[in-house]
């Protein structure tokens, strides 16, 4: 008998917090993915990436949201660094916008509704990433959370142009930290709002 309970040892010290964040933000992943709820993809995802999150928060983690960046932060140091990517990254959207046929062929759909279709796709997207997983691993993780929360993040763009997908992991990574640094999601959130709209209107012959 005692050999056969030495198969389960030594025994696992599971946080349950971690294990709560990694199997609700990957089912809320995949239910996106295989599911419509509603008329709008973008009031899934609202609901899917942000309510449902704030709510384990609440209710069932019972803390404040500010402890997983819902809050302003930092915000000399948050618009400061929204204004250095913003002007970083145009030239840059510019250039992968107008070389690449793939970015053309699949952004040229999404004109319609902007910027408000880009800004409601990516408000729960980036609280789920940049507050909720990255703030909540943290506490366990450390700053190698920056890397944890990048790489669902880069995941779940399969599917879209390789080229952006490659980049994710590490864009991941520098929206971590701009929220790591300013200890909100806002300012990544402003950023990719930005490099969402404004690449899919230079993708679509919009812009130049």
């Amino acid at each position: 008998m005692a050999k056969f309970r030495n198969l389960f040892l030594p025994k696992l010290n599971l946080d349950w917090k971690i294990a709560t964040l990694t199997i609700v933000s990957t089912t809320l992943l995949i239910l996106d993915k295989y599911h419509t709820y509603t008329s709008s993809k973008l009031i899934d995802r609202t609901i899917l990436y942000l309510i449902i999150p704030l709510l384990v928060t609440l209710f069932i983690f019972r803390e404040n949201p500010a402890q997983y960046g819902f809050q302003l932060g930092d915000w000399r140091v948050g618009f400061a660094l929204t204004a250095f990517g913003i002007l970083l990254m145009t030239p840059v959207l510019w250039w992968l916008a107008k070389a690449n046929p793939n970015m053309q062929n699949y952004y040229e759909r999404f004109v319609p509704g902007l910027p408000w279709t880009t800004f409601f796709d990516l408000l729960g997207w980036e609280f789920l990433f940049r507050g909720w997983l990255l703030f909540g691993y943290a506490r366990k993780f450390g700053a190698e959370a920056l890397w944890l929360q990048a790489v669902p993040f880069a995941i779940a763009h399969v599917g879209k142009p390789e080229i952006e997908t490659l980049s994710t992991i590490f864009g991941g990574f520098i929206f971590g930290w701009i929220a790591w640094r300013t200890k909100s999601f806002i300012y990544p959130f402003l950023i990719h709002w930005y490099i969402g709209t404004i690449t899919i209107l230079i993708a679509a012959g919009v812009l130049g």
